[in-house]
């Protein structure tokens, strides 16, 4: 169901009670969210911990702390902005001891220079007596890239977890051998798209009928063989109709519990090549792809059909290249998004969002009047799994302060040694990720004029999927 600027209620009053589930639905979502950013930390906590790394600090959120707790050596507790959250190990730059007059190789006085040092000089007061081995910068690199991978992986596997629950429970969306439309006549694409922007009628005098209207087929008939073979799924259904182009061919189907059969002559047709997302393929210079088979002109009514737990893993997988799309060209649907604000343009549906976005969409979800409670749950509980699976997916993005960043300077540390041994050279010694200070304040910039124009974006022009 495509966007639209009206409210979930355009048209009639807002109840009291539509009111109350929509409260319920932001307030449920913003809890996953907050129960994500905490089991995301977690996964860098406890693999820190296991490797002896000393951890000064957990928090959940930034800026002024609201309450906190001392458990050992970590301090835990809740800031007041619930934006993300952290986990605060010693040692994460080359510590520098001013006391002994020591300074980093290659030190310089320069602005970027000083930047770093005063990074090593305070990473050099967090340490006590016998802290030497217990430093992050101290551990093996594969143990550094663990800890950083630990959060993305524990939001991994919370959506993980949230979508089998789903697939098993309230199934997979999956077109049925149910018609749920049928075609009148069949028309070339650009034919349509031309007609369409001259507001002229789908089918005219003389278009010849589409093979499905022609054979009798209704919206509601459920189709049960095509060409003397039993079909069960709409993919079957689908494949054998490819195939039998310019030929006559038996169709059963049934309507109101009565079985019918007749004739149907499906017509070689040039149709869009889509992918497992149903996403039309393009060629090399950007025309959509497309092929020559047998078409009949009727759509598939999609029903969710309960699923074993390892459809979780398509189902993930598919999110996943999805996500990783948009981040891909993040720049280009920040600029689209900017553009909706202040221009005419419409929001895309697919593009980022924020928390606000995300919570406006699971109120709007959870106050649907019509929708029975089990699927507004799901709704919600999908919500949460997306935010997880775009959680894990940018901070896999390899610019500090994200995790990402701190992987590919553990990586990059690895190949240095590595050569260093190869070409019989001196250790250059650990990398000394306080150098990339000034590109992560300028990174951290960026996300958090990302993060404004969003939420803006979702105030004054939201997506609305209902």
């Amino acid at each position: 169901m495509g966007p639209h600027r009206g409210a979930v209620t355009l048209g009639r009053a807002v109840t009291g009670v539509e009111v109350l589930w929509f409260i319920i639905g932001v307030l449920a979502v913003a809890l996953g969210i907050a129960v994500s950013i905490a089991l995301h930390e977690v996964g860098h906590l406890v693999p820190a911990k296991l490797f002896g790394v000393r951890v000064t600090q957990y928090m959940i959120g930034f800026g002024p702390t609201l309450f906190s707790r001392r458990r050992g050596e970590t301090e835990y507790g809740v800031k007041a902005i619930p934006l993300g959250g952290y986990v605060s190990m010693i040692g994460m730059y080359p510590p520098v001891h001013p006391e002994a007059g020591e300074r980093p190789r290659n030190a310089s006085t320069g602005m970027f220079q000083q930047m770093a040092t005063d990074a090593r000089q305070m990473s050099a007061e967090e340490l006590r007596p016998g802290d030497e081995k217990r430093m992050f910068i101290a551990l093996p690199v594969w143990k550094r890239i663990v800890i950083m991978l630990g959060g993305p992986f524990m939001n991994l596997v919370i959506a993980f977890v949230l979508t089998a629950v789903l697939v098993t429970t309230t199934g997979v969306a999956t077109p049925s051998t149910t018609v749920s439309e049928v075609f009148r006549c069949v028309v070339p694409a650009a034919v349509q798209q031309e007609r369409a922007a001259a507001g002229q009628e789908d089918c005219q005098p003389g278009d010849p009928e589409a093979p499905a209207y022609a054979a009798g087929l209704q919206p509601g008939d459920t189709i049960t063989a095509f060409d003397g073979t039993p079909v069960r799924t709409w993919d079957e259904l689908s494949g054998a109709i490819r195939d039998r182009a310019g030929r006559p061919t038996a169709v059963t189907w049934e309507r109101d519990g009565v079985e019918q059969v007749g004739t149907i002559t499906p017509r070689l047709t040039e149709r869009p090549v889509t992918d497992e997302l149903g996403r039309v393929q393009e060629d090399p210079d950007g025309s959509p792809r497309t092929e020559q088979v047998g078409f009949v002109g009727m759509g598939s009514q999609v029903e969710n059909v309960p699923a074993p737990v390892t459809e979780a893993f398509p189902v993930m997988g598919r999110q996943l290249q999805a996500t990783a799309e948009v981040v891909v060209v993040l720049p280009v649907k920040l600029w689209e998004t900017a553009e909706a604000v202040f221009g005419p343009e419409e929001r895309d549906p697919n593009g980022p969002m924020s928390v606000v976005g995300v919570g406006r969409i699971a109120g709007e979800a959870a106050a649907l009047p019509e929708v029975p409670l089990a699927d507004k749950a799901s709704m919600l509980l999908s919500l949460v799994a997306g935010v997880n699976v775009a959680l894990m997916v940018f901070n896999l993005i390899p610019l500090l302060p994200l995790d990402g960043g701190h992987v590919a300077g553990a990586l990059w540390e690895a190949i240095r040694r590595g050569w260093a041994r190869i070409t019989r050279r001196q250790d250059p010694g650990p990398f000394d990720i306080a150098r990339l200070l000034p590109l992560t304040y300028v990174v951290g910039i960026a996300l958090l004029g990302m993060g404004l124009l969003l939420i803006v974006a979702d105030i004054v022009e939201p997506v609305r999927l209902f």
